[in-house]
Order: structure tokens, then C-alpha cells, then sequence
């Protein structure tokens, strides 16, 4: 679960999880101080940090030496009714094809893509204002 809470900077926002904090803010040009990720940042972040952790994880578990994972992730919402994530992995090491293509299926199936690719819902709480 993630915790928020707003702080005095504009739109600024702490966002806790119970081991690890970070700072959300809206851009300058939205009236915010820009001092932090914005949200749609944090939706690619969430992407991103997914898939780089999945190939790392299934190249230890396979044995595959890689020298580094870097991936990026871009949100694409400029059509109407369509939420696009553009992704792209750079795996670097020495690699056969074979272990490549088992690294990108890796970044293919990370838990946070499974969970993107699922209908959601939006349930909202009601919080106590006391």
C-alpha cells in the first residue's frame, strides 16, 4: 500500500510505502513546483523498474551474465480511449540468441505489464475527513 500526503511546496507530495519514501510534484507549467515525479512519471516508473528488475531475475535464475539492463519507458495517451506504453530493453553482456530472446520474454510477462494488461477497476474508499 502506498500512503500520500501533501506538503506545503504547491502540489508536492510524499508518497510512503512501510520501507521507502519519494516525492511526487506537478509540473511548473500545471502550478506545481516541479520538484518531483510527476504521476504519469510514476505509471512509467512503475513500468520501467518492473521489466529491468524481471531480466536481471531471470538471468540470475538461468545463469546468464549481463552487464547491465536499461530500459525506458514512454506513456503515449494521444489517442482518445487508448493508453499506450512504448518500452524498450537494452540488454547488454555477452549473449546467445537464445538467452537473449529468454530475457526479452521476460521484460514480456513482468508482473507490472500482467497487471497493466488486466481490466481494471477504480474502487474508492470512503476516508474518515476527521
Amino acid at each position: 500500500m502506498i500512503r500520500t500526503t501533501s506538503q506545503p511546496a504547491h502540489f508536492r507530495t510524499v508518497f510512503r510505502s512501510s520501507l521507502s519514501e519519494g516525492i511526487a510534484d506537478a509540473p511548473i507549467a500545471k502550478g506545481g513546483s516541479g520538484q518531483g515525479f510527476g504521476p504519469h512519471e510514476l505509471l512509467e516508473a512503475a513500468l520501467a523498474t518492473c521489466i529491468n528488475m524481471a531480466v536481471r531475475m531471470r538471468a540470475r535464475e538461468l545463469g546468464i551474465a549481463v552487464d547491465n539492463v536499461a530500459t525506458t519507458v514512454s506513456l503515449d495517451r494521444s489517442q482518445e480511449n487508448v493508453t499506450a506504453f512504448d518500452y524498450a530493453t537494452e540488454i547488454q553482456g555477452t549473449l546467445t540468441a537464445h538467452e537473449r530472446a529468454a530475457l526479452f520474454e521476460a521484460a514480456d510477462t513482468c508482473p507490472v505489464r500482467q497487471t497493466l494488461a488486466r481490466r481494471l477497476l477504480f474502487r474508492a474508499a470512503i476516508a474518515d475527513s476527521a
